[in-house]
């Protein structure tokens, strides 16, 4: 049985958190506590374990019950434990994750502090007990607010990016559905028409039988020319789409975007690079970038093909990622670089050589 859900974004995070719970055991361990008060203290760490680790399990509303559970234990164990002001630093903490908005989380973390008050002065407890479970908890909540706004954000971020992804797929399957529909309907319907009319003129008119075999034949490989045209027509298509799909996801993030392309022919091979490339990039940025504004500009220069893509976010790690890496490799089997610059922003450069006369049909 798992502790934590399969999917659960934080990793081993919420183990290493765990550590802060052994301030609970401080005052039984130094103060010489009997039998008696250490299976009170047991009990209190059965229960804690179960509300920490439920609430990576249900849903909201039950989040807030599970918190609410956590202030509870802090209300019935801060009279013999002053460790127990650490239920309520958890409870604050995780309280901007088991609500909607910033807005809400602030209000109901305005409680915690007033009921840490009622507690100290009912039950005469140490300032010390005042300063962890109200002020700490503060701290620790309002930290909190701004990184659960930001998950809220990433999740509306990739849900977007799922939608815009699953329409584009569905768009091209229509696309390709009309296309051999039109390209190969009609002749295949003049190929069964012919090939029914041979098969009766067979007996009749073995000459007239050939003919019409022969323009089966012809027929036939004009609908296989149609089919390759038809096929090199997606490939051309494929950086264009991919272009326009990298637009509409830096656009429904919010993100203002700068695109200069121009066009010049490409092989397969360089524009699958290219398309791939913009794909992972764009990625970053709508994913870790933070970024207001986006630029992507494709262009021949000096018989290299140059694609430029700069953010003005808060660039990253010189560690390169796997994507970056197998976007380098791919590049670098061109003949071409990839240079990637985090010091303000993020400007991601690649170049590969054209082949001669690819730049002079610039359209």
């Amino acid at each position: 049985m798992r502790l934590l859900p399969k999917n659960q974004e934080h990793g081993w995070a919420p183990y290493t958190w765990l550590a802060y719970f052994g301030f609970f055991y401080l005052q039984p361990a130094l103060g010489g506590a009997n039998w008696k008060q250490w299976l009170w203290t047991a009990l209190g760490t059965v229960l804690f374990l179960l509300l920490y680790f439920g609430f990576f399990w249900v849903r909201r509303p039950w989040k807030l019950a599970i918190l609410g559970g956590l202030v509870l234990c802090g209300i019935l164990y801060a009279p013999s434990n002053g460790g127990a002001s650490c239920f309520f630093i958890y409870a604050a903490a995780f309280l901007p994750f088991a609500v909607d908005s910033d807005g809400m989380a602030v209000k109901l973390m305005a409680l915690i502090p007033i009921i840490v008050v009622i507690e100290w002065r009912l039950a005469h407890l140490s300032v010390w007990f005042l300063v962890y479970g109200g002020l700490l908890s503060l701290v620790v909540g309002g930290s909190n607010v701004y990184f659960a706004g930001q998950d809220r954000m990433n999740e509306k971020l990739r849900m977007a990016h799922a939608e815009i992804e699953h329409l584009a797929k569905v768009a091209e399957r229509e696309r390709i559905a009309r296309d051999l529909h039109d390209v190969l309907g009609h002749t295949l319907s003049v190929i069964i028409l012919k090939s029914e009319l041979a098969g009766k003129l067979i007996d009749r008119d073995p000459e007239r039988a050939k003919s019409e075999i022969a323009d089966v034949e012809q027929t036939s490989r004009q609908a296989l020319a149609e089919v390759r045209s038809t096929i090199r027509g997606y490939r051309v298509q494929n950086l264009a789409a991919e272009w326009k799909r990298a637009t509409a996801a830096l656009e429904t993030a919010g993100i203002q975007v700068e695109s200069e392309s121009q066009s010049f022919p490409l092989s397969p091979a360089q524009e699958s690079v290219v398309a791939l490339a913009v794909r992972e990039a764009v990625t970053n940025v709508v994913r870790h970038a933070r970024a207001r504004r986006c630029a992507l500009r494709l262009e021949p220069v000096n018989g290299l093909c140059r694609l430029e893509i700069i953010d003005d976010g808060c660039g990253g790690d010189r560690i390169e990622g796997s994507g970056i890496r197998g976007m380098r490799e791919r590049v670098e089997a061109l003949g071409g670089t990839l240079l990637r610059d985090t010091r303000a922003g993020t400007r991601l450069t690649i170049e590969f050589p054209l082949a001669p006369g690819q730049e002079a049909t610039i359209s």
